[in-house]
């Protein structure tokens, strides 16, 4: 069901606090609907009506429209309006945008969730960041310094964590319900580290074994014919990163954003720089992942990965919109309880085939995507899953799962237009 938010007029006008509200037009070039399309408007179109200290209120007709600001870059100013909105085709959307000093509070569908310890016998902290440095993986600790290995990220629809400790795997958290998870996932009462998620519980459980894969959404490059982990696995003492750094950049009610800047890579004897945003927004089972990468030789292809661990059925390789979808379709859970669906949707322009991992290695149990890559130039890409106790239980037919996907791929790659007023 569509949630709508309204403003009343009293209310309206105890907020507002300017009275020259800037016209924001959005425009649906396609001719498909696209429910809950995310939308980023860059500061230096709308930040001349902008009041210091203050929160943007979008209304369209009687509908307000949730949407956030979000810091980018870390330098303390915002760079962008991020909103997400249903679009009909071909439809031509007009909204006014004012500010309000009282935070509106629009229902909260997206999340991070980071914790830490910097002792085995110290309780876990909420933090927003971290370093983490070569010897200082789990294995060579001693004990798990973070909540759930490290990140979790969700929306109202599922939740997904990045193995912070070295591995830089990518879980799937199954959801149940819309509602964002515990803050104590992955602690126990004594804020102690403790693996408590992979049961069962009224919001879900971790769900998706990922082993020594990269999981969904992974990745790696391919240098020489050779795989190369960004990292390390579960018994490594010294990661192949000199130095890793986490942020969480944004966390709000329609997106929330986490980076991580990997410093001296050390691959094929070659040592590489690499930024890596993951973002999340609500409506989508799935999250949006783009990575930079400097110091390439020339013979690098980069390796977009999903975990086939328990796939018995046939990938489904199939193009959609602007995208190549690899799609799977099985029992892919724990113990194979459940019926799971998982897809990666990658770039057509720049996609050269795939590859299937070896069973053992450093990188083994995946589908690898092959991607064009050059120095500094962005990948983005999706990484999909669909269970079929979540909100949709049509996830358990794999017809059902595959037209999700390559639907979403298609509203993915809409292309809409933004006029702001002067």
């Amino acid at each position: 069901m569509k949630t709508k938010y309204y403003l009343s007029i009293a209310f309206a006008t105890a907020i507002f606090i300017n009275c020259n509200a800037q016209k924001i037009t959005l425009k649906n070039t396609s001719d498909i609907a696209v429910p809950q399309k995310a939308i980023s408007i860059k500061r230096n179109q709308i930040a001349s009506k902008y009041v210091a200290n203050s929160f943007p209120i979008l209304i369209s007709k009687n509908d307000t429209i949730p949407a956030q600001l979000n810091d980018l870059d870390g330098d303390g100013k915002w760079d962008e309006l991020f909103l997400v909105t249903d679009l009909a085709p071909n439809e031509k959307k007009t909204a006014t945008l004012n500010w309000s000093l009282k935070d509106p509070k629009f229902p909260i569908k997206t999340s991070v969730r980071f914790g830490k310890r910097e002792a085995k016998d110290l309780p876990v902290q909420p933090a927003t960041e971290e370093v983490l440095m070569a010897n200082q993986v789990h294995k060579k600790l001693g004990f798990q310094k973070y909540q759930t290995d490290g990140p979790t990220w969700e929306n109202d629809k599922v939740g997904f964590r990045h193995y912070l400790d070295g591995r830089n795997s990518k879980d799937v958290f199954g959801k149940k319900i819309p509602a964002i998870t515990p803050e104590n996932v992955g602690i126990n009462a004594k804020g102690a580290v403790e693996d408590n998620y992979h049961v069962m519980y009224d919001w879900g459980r971790d769900i998706f074994p990922v082993g020594n894969s990269v999981g969904l959404g992974g990745y790696a490059l391919l240098i020489n014919d050779k795989i190369n982990r960004l990292g390390i696995l579960t018994n490594d003492t010294l990661n192949n990163v000199e130095k890793t750094t986490f942020k969480i950049v944004s966390e709000g009610p329609v997106n929330s954003v986490l980076s991580y800047k990997y410093q001296n890579w050390k691959a094929s004897g070659n040592n590489y720089q690499v930024q890596e945003t993951t973002s999340i927004w609500p409506g989508m089972y799935g999250y949006e992942n783009t990575v930079y990468i400097s110091g390439l030789k020339g013979g690098e292809t980069f390796l977009a990965a999903i975990s086939n661990i328990n796939n018995k059925n046939p990938l489904q390789v199939v193009e959609a919109g602007d995208w190549v979808c690899f799609i799977q379709h099985d029992n892919l859970t724990y113990n194979r309880e459940w019926i799971l669906g998982t897809a990666i949707l990658v770039p057509k322009k720049i996609y050269q085939g795939y590859i299937e991992a070896p069973k053992t290695g450093q990188l083994t149990d995946s589908y690898l995507a092959k991607l064009t890559i050059e120095n500094n130039k962005k990948i983005s890409y999706y990484a999909i899953a669909g269970w079929e106790l979540s909100a949709d239980k049509n996830f358990k037919d794999s017809k059902y799962f595959s037209n999700y996907v390559t639907t979403l791929a298609k509203q993915l790659s809409a292309k809409i237009t933004v006029e702001v007023s002067k």
